[in-house]
């Protein structure tokens, strides 16, 4: 029983500590790992390519903006059959006027 105790306790204690993560503006490596759900590896390329921003204060350890993690992962947005439906209407309707 002692042991079923203590898994239980773990398992809430790793749910509180990701619920933290989502609170917090400023995300070390592994908690942006965590937040984005990719391996250290990947986000290691992404900030070395240049291709999300994070922050280095003391020259070593990485640090990144929540909003920052949430507008990369938001980008290459693949729209829906309604959403092109709607641009190309739009972009008819907008040359018929012009003629």
């Amino acid at each position: 029983m002692n042991d079923e105790i203590k898994s239980v306790l773990e398992d809430i204690k790793d749910i509180l500590q990701k619920q933290n993560i989502f609170k917090k503006e400023i995300l070390t490596l592994d908690e942006a790992v965590e937040y984005m759900g990719v391996s250290k590896s990947f986000l290691y390329k992404l900030t070395s390519k240049g291709k999300i921003s994070h922050f280095k204060p003391n020259g070593k350890r990485v640090f990144f903006k929540r909003a920052d993690l949430n507008d990369w992962m938001l980008t290459n947005k693949s729209e829906t059959i309604d959403e092109l439906e709607s641009q190309t209407l739009n972009y008819l309707n907008r040359n018929d006027h012009e003629e």
